[in-house]
């Protein structure tokens, strides 16, 4: 009866600890995307590396693809893969410069592919996650805390998320991303800038523009 009443204590005891580490894990989240959405706009470069050890793909074996976004609001301006991507809060646009084409669409994009965008980096985690604290660690003399994202819905093409936080700015400095078929997406951020002065027309897309430029528009 002793031993019943030591395990159920270590279970008890046990499930307290991770409900904590879990509060904590969700109390810093909240408190980086409070930090970083208080910010007027954020100018964010970053770089991105895909690595895949069972395809026999691993990371470093290709240059990283570089990127850069500029998010006011629920606005944006995201350059990546050689392409422009606007949304100016209502309406996507899509700039494909290689095939001089523009595409808009109603809304955002929705993510439900399971990727996590770099537009939806403050807020991601607000739905369908498990938290868990993991390491502080010491990175090049910055103390960075870890923080382990994990799906819901166990059907999720996302096994995990892994955030790596600069502790003491409460900036996102790196998020992984292992998928269900082994593939992990690293994207590091290179470069921050806040309250950057933008001209009223920088979300806005330039029809007129475009159309000089013998883009076809749809």
């Amino acid at each position: 009866m002793k031993k019943i009443g030591i395990l159920f204590l270590s279970l008890f005891l046990t499930t307290i600890t991770f409900s904590q580490n879990a509060d904590q894990a969700k109390s810093l989240l909240d408190e980086v995307s409070s930090k970083m959405g208080a910010y007027k706009n954020m100018s964010i470069s970053f770089s991105q590396t895909l690595s895949n050890e069972d395809a026999g793909i691993m990371e470093g074996d290709e240059p990283p693809i570089r990127g850069q976004i500029t998010l006011q609001g629920e606005k944006y301006s995201l350059n990546y893969l050689g392409n422009r991507f606007i949304f100016d809060g209502k309406k996507l646009y899509v700039i494909n410069n290689d095939e001089k084409e523009v595409t808009i669409t109603e809304g955002d994009m929705g993510g439900d592919d399971g990727f996590i965008y770099p537009s939806k980096l403050l807020t991601f985690y607000k739905e369908g996650y498990n938290f868990e604290m993991g390491e502080l660690k010491n990175l090049n003399g910055r103390k960075i805390q870890l923080i382990t994202l994990s799906p819901i819905d166990s059907a999720s093409d996302i096994v995990k998320v892994e955030l790596a936080i600069d502790a003491k700015t409460k900036h996102i400095y790196k998020l992984i991303q292992t998928g269900s078929n082994g593939s992990k997406t690293t994207f590091t951020i290179t470069e921050f800038k806040s309250n950057q002065t933008l001209s009223s027309s920088f979300f806005s897309f330039d029809e007129e523009k475009y159309k000089k430029l013998h883009f076809s528009i749809d």
